[in-house]
């Protein structure tokens, strides 16, 4: 599922217009996310942990040669699913019923659009143009292997 395909989905269940779901899924996503920049961890109950952890420097090792490196210290972004996701995207639990169907159907401001007759396009005088000659490459030759 896309953006767009979320923003439809609840502007459906929620019974709004698309314009209003997409300010909400877009208020929301900026929300978590000025959050998160500041440090601060974000907590959604039964579905997602958003948080910037900062890790330390340390020593490792590359597992190809065996010789030990050293880390430099970073920080790096964490999104920790909770039981109730969990739960629900295993299936030990029920999904939520979706509303996916419009309780009144929207209103029409304009009157159905009356067909329009196009011109027909007029003929361009034909120009003699100048024939472009293109040479072709002589074709190569596969090179013979030798052992």
């Amino acid at each position: 599922m896309k953006k767009r395909d979320l923003i439809q989905a609840v502007a459906l269940h929620a019974d709004v217009d698309n314009k209003t779901a997409g300010k909400l899924v877009e208020g929301t996503i900026d929300v978590i996310l000025a959050t998160v920049a500041k440090g601060e961890i974000v907590n959604i109950s039964g579905f997602a942990k958003f948080a910037k952890i900062k890790r330390p420097a340390r020593m490792a090792r590359n597992p190809a040669t065996g010789e030990q490196i050293r880390v430099k210290a970073k920080t790096v972004a964490k999104i920790t699913a909770l039981k109730g996701f969990k739960d629900i995207a295993l299936g030990a639990a029920p999904a939520p019923k979706l509303n996916t169907k419009r309780s009144a159907p929207a209103p029409t401001k304009a009157a159905p659009k009356k067909a329009v007759k196009k011109a027909a396009p007029k003929k361009a005088a034909k120009k003699a143009s100048p024939k472009k000659t293109v040479k072709k490459a002589a074709p190569r030759q596969a090179a013979k292997k030798r052992r």
